[in-house]
């Protein structure tokens, strides 16, 4: 997987963004849900080319660089050279955070978010336990993540291979809790507009990482499947998340 995101890198933004307001309104859904504060120490844990952490650094302006953590070095050299002084690019995975292979400029973290990343990480429950451990008291760490079944204009191969990979946000939620964590399930949705050329173009482009299980051929017979059951120019669709919060509890509180 890591070589997909390795070769998507610089074209990355260009075919995952839906559009201008996205980006604006996902940050503000994590900051909130994170309680994000000026002087946290905060780090965004799959975090790509740096999307919603920049988002999240340009409204908050916090007073510790946010730490941009990801196994993908060129979906990291997207951040720029040098990248912004708010945010600090790190080369690990999550597991290497959780196992405390990869060393941080922060010994303990106020808040962490994984952002469509989860599904990625094989010993979830462990993982996430290790990531738990690396949090403050009052630490909070969120996972956010899109729920077993979706409403994507995807053609069906698509779908039902999504479903077969997609983790259960309510054993997300479990793991929190068995981390220690006291663990709350919510979601939150978002209307998707965007032209049909455009959405065929991303999936084309595999900009969800279970497309890169399809070969171009069967790829092209998906986007004609698509074509036949949406002839209308402009696709609308929702976009519900899981979202996941764990926070530390505070000894003697």
């Amino acid at each position: 997987m890591r070589e997909h995101y390795e070769e998507l890198a610089a074209e990355y933004d260009e075919h995952w963004v839906y559009g201008p307001d996205y980006i604006p309104w996902m940050a503000d859904r994590i900051a909130e849900a994170l309680q994000l504060s000026p002087a946290d120490r905060i780090a965004d844990i799959g975090s790509g080319t740096g999307l919603f952490a920049r988002e999240v650094a340009r409204k908050l302006q916090p007073r510790h660089p946010i730490l941009c953590i990801d196994p993908s070095e060129a979906m990291l050299r997207q951040l720029g050279t040098p990248p912004p002084p708010a945010l600090t690019p790190i080369v690990a995975s999550a597991e290497d955070i959780a196992e405390g292979r990869a060393g941080l400029p922060y010994e303990q973290l106020d808040a962490m978010w994984l952002k469509e990343s989860v599904h990625h990480v094989t010993d979830q429950a462990g993982t996430l336990r290790g990531l738990a451990e690396r949090l403050t008291p009052g630490g909070r760490l969120l996972v956010v993540m899109l729920p077993a079944t979706i409403q994507y204009p995807l053609f069906q191969a698509a779908l039902d291979r999504f479903e077969e990979l997609q983790p259960d946000s309510a054993d997300i939620q479990a793991h929190l809790s068995a981390a220690g964590l006291e663990a709350s399930l919510t979601h939150v949705e978002h209307e998707l507009r965007i032209d049909r050329d455009k959405y065929f173009g991303m999936v084309r482009a595999r900009y969800m990482s279970l497309l890169s299980t399809f070969s171009d051929s069967e790829i092209e017979k998906g986007i004609e499947e698509m074509r036949a059951a949406h002839p209308e120019p402009v696709l609308v669709f929702p976009d519900r998340f899981a979202f996941v919060l764990g926070q530390r509890r505070v000894e003697g509180a």
